[in-house]
């Protein structure tokens, strides 16, 4: 079966939002992605108090001085699209209340007739968590496991009912109700992040890095299912942050998804071996508008199926 592609949506400042979020959705949609995702990042911190992920000395990109909301991204998308599924890789669950979460996604399904993708992380800015947490940083993978038993809880039967350390719902009746059960999907980054994956939710986001790296990871985290007795198949979305150049990049420092739509699509089919479900590709920082965008979109699809994807 072949690999699905999704495209996520413009959220960067070089983007009017309003018009060239349902454009760019159609545009996808019309050249074949088969899925529309949407990334979260609170805010940029100036000075940075903290390195990209955490890691000392690693400065932010400038592109996330200015990131759309994503809720009100895949909304736009929705109104402008009939079947792409709408994504989240992903929204940083902590820096939401979890009933709230849970009622808009609920609500986004219900409208788009069955099409929401719930990607969960726990994110790693202190700044952000400082600004819109509902808990303290230290207790993010508390949280994570809060939205999903809330989300699981809300779209469920009515009556909802639920007592948790940051959420309590008497018994209430909570509609609309997702149109289908949504999927949800983690970024696990780590052993015990795994593991939550693997007890709790439907997939797996991982970022694509490598192909050699993705498998090792990929059979680790199949291992971890087996040993822990799961039957039910791990939906897989690999997310790729491309550097789309237009011309070819033949420097010897080049990293993966770096280049031409060629290029790109050589290391998505390297990537599409490893056995992804699907793969969103990330097109949106390099292009000055839209209309780039949807030439560079229609281009490297072209290319990926072309290559066998």
């Amino acid at each position: 079966m072949a690999t699905r592609l999704g495209l996520s949506l413009p959220q960067l400042r070089q983007y009017d939002i309003g018009k060239d979020v349902p454009e760019v959705a159609r545009a996808a949609e019309q050249i074949g992605y088969e899925g529309l995702w949407v990334f979260e990042r609170a805010l940029f911190p100036e000075p940075a108090t903290q390195g990209l992920y955490g890691i000392e000395g690693l400065p932010w990109p400038d592109q996330y001085r200015h990131v759309a909301d994503p809720m009100v991204t895949l909304t736009l998308a929705a109104a402008a699209t009939e079947r792409a599924l709408l994504g989240s890789s992903v929204l940083v669950a902590p820096l939401h209340v979890p009933f709230q979460l849970a009622k808009s996604l609920a609500t986004l399904d219900a409208a788009s007739g069955g099409r929401v993708v719930a990607g969960l992380g726990t994110g790693w800015s202190l700044d952000e968590y400082a600004a819109s947490a509902v808990r303290p940083f230290e207790e993010r993978g508390q949280v994570l496991d809060e939205v999903i038993e809330v989300c699981r809880a809300v779209w469920g039967a009515d009556p909802v009912s639920y007592d948790g350390r940051t959420t309590k719902i008497a018994p209430a009746v909570v509609g609309p109700k997702p149109a289908r059960p949504i999927p949800i999907l983690l970024a696990a980054n780590t052993k015990k992040a795994r593991r939550r994956l693997v007890d709790h939710a439907d997939g797996w986001l991982p970022i694509g890095m490598g192909a050699e790296q993705l498998a090792a990871q990929w059979r680790e985290l199949q291992d971890l299912a087996a040993e822990r007795g799961r039957t039910e198949p791990i939906r897989t979305v690999l997310r790729v942050n491309a550097v789309y150049t237009g011309k070819t990049y033949d420097g010897a420092d080049r990293q993966p998804f770096q280049g031409d739509a060629g290029q790109i699509a050589e290391d998505l089919a390297a990537h599409a071996e490893v056995g992804m479900d699907e793969i969103l590709i990330d097109l949106q920082s390099t292009p000055r508008d839209a209309q780039e965008l949807k030439d560079a979109a229609a281009e490297v699809y072209e290319k990926a199926r072309a290559a066998g994807i």
